[in-house]
């Protein structure tokens, strides 16, 4: 499955959810499902590959459903603007992906590849 399949799935779901949300936060949606796909492509193809030490950084497109499925649990009252959506966003990328990190360095390459 390409990353253009994947983003037009996420990009469906998401602005369902998001619907009555302000436009704040429904014009940050797609660069979020963007940003989304090069943390997912970067973890994969990154320095995090799975090796005898870290047997289970092994990441799926599970994981990518975890984060949404997290980030559409926002509360339409509490998230009126685009910089809580993304600090929601960031949260459930270091819930999903970041608990499973063994070292500060995985940890500090995730948290960049983030902030980028």
């Amino acid at each position: 499955m390409s990353f253009g399949a994947i983003s037009m799935i996420y990009n469906t779901i998401v602005n369902a959810f998001f619907a009555s949300f302000t436009p704040d936060i429904k014009g940050c949606i797609g660069p979020m499902i963007e940003a989304q796909l090069e943390v997912y492509d970067q973890v994969l193809n990154g320095p995090m590959k799975p090796t005898p030490s870290k047997s289970h950084y092994t990441f799926n497109l599970r994981d990518i459903s975890k984060i949404f499925q997290g980030v559409v649990s926002a509360n339409q009252k509490l998230t009126q603007a685009s910089v809580e959506l993304m600090r929601l966003w960031f949260h459930e990328n270091t819930r999903v992906i970041g608990d499973r990190l063994i070292n500060n360095i995985d940890r500090k390459f995730l948290s960049g590849i983030m902030q980028e």
